[in-house]
């Protein structure tokens, strides 16, 4: 069975738009063809949520509190699309994890458990500093990309996961890439002051401006519309700038992600 390319979308900051991101770069995985895997490990359960609805005796808790095979907790959401769901009890599974010496592989091993063969893993994470499964999600990841909202009071958790992504790289996963950050509800053609101060200093900035990616995410209502009626923006908006954005950003993804093939499942 070929090895997937796991993917964490992570930030130190909530409202940024990392779970609808995960979301919608995962349907445009799928939409390209791909089986996707979606890894719910935010005790908010909001990207499982967004998703149609499940059994709820199937969770990722099964595979983290209990040991059973990752399997166990899957189940198909759509077409190419499948869903290890968080639940409200995973809140307290995170703190028993949290306990475990070993907690950082949890994630890494619950994944060599798959009998399933899917082209790429999506992990949401939670955006708290203190979340196990957040770090467990990037040792078991080969890359991760962030979402960043263009506001100056971003920049501190910004810097703070970057910070605890090199402590993973240098203990855990030498081989974690960070593939790239992308600016949220914001377009260059934005005319807010300190929004665009906030850019230009991202992109000054010697080791975050190289990270900065291209496509940017515009505000757009239509994606909280979509997740409400539990679809995906390709059934619901297909020609929504939310819809066309984060197209554009997968296919920005997907070149970054190239470097990585010689190790991974293809990525075309």
């Amino acid at each position: 069975m070929k090895k997937p390319v796991i993917i964490t979308i992570a930030n130190r900051k909530g409202g940024v738009g990392k779970t609808t991101s995960v979301w919608a770069i995962g349907h445009a995985l799928a939409h390209r063809g791909h089986r996707v895997l979606f890894v719910d490990c935010d005790p908010q359960c909001n990207l499982s949520m967004a998703l149609p609805e499940v059994d709820g005796a199937r969770h990722l808790g099964l595979a983290v509190r209990d040991g059973r095979p990752l399997e166990d907790a899957i189940t198909e959401v759509g077409p190419n699309v499948y869903l290890a769901q968080a639940t409200s009890e995973l809140t307290a599974v995170e703190k028993m994890l949290g306990t475990d010496m070993d907690y950082p592989f949890a994630l890494r091993s619950a994944l060599a458990t798959l009998r399933t063969s899917f082209d790429y893993v999506l992990f949401d994470t939670s955006p708290s500093p203190h979340s196990p499964l957040a770090v467990a999600a990037m040792v078991a990841s080969d890359a991760l990309f962030i979402p960043v909202h263009p506001a100056y009071f971003a920049y501190e958790g910004l810097a703070s996961l970057l910070d605890v992504v090199g402590r993973i790289k240098r203990n855990y996963n030498p081989d974690l890439l960070v593939g790239g950050l992308f600016l949220t509800s914001y377009a260059h053609s934005y005319r807010g002051r300190l929004h665009k101060e906030f850019v230009d200093m991202l992109a000054a900035h010697p080791d975050m401006g190289p990270l900065l990616m291209k496509q940017t995410i515009r505000k757009n209502g239509v994606v909280e519309e979509a997740q409400l009626q539990r679809e995906n923006l390709y059934a619901y908006a297909p020609d929504s700038n939310a819809c066309v954005d984060y197209d554009q950003l997968t296919g920005e993804i997907l070149s970054v992600l190239s470097n990585l093939s010689d190790k991974v499942s293809p990525v075309n």
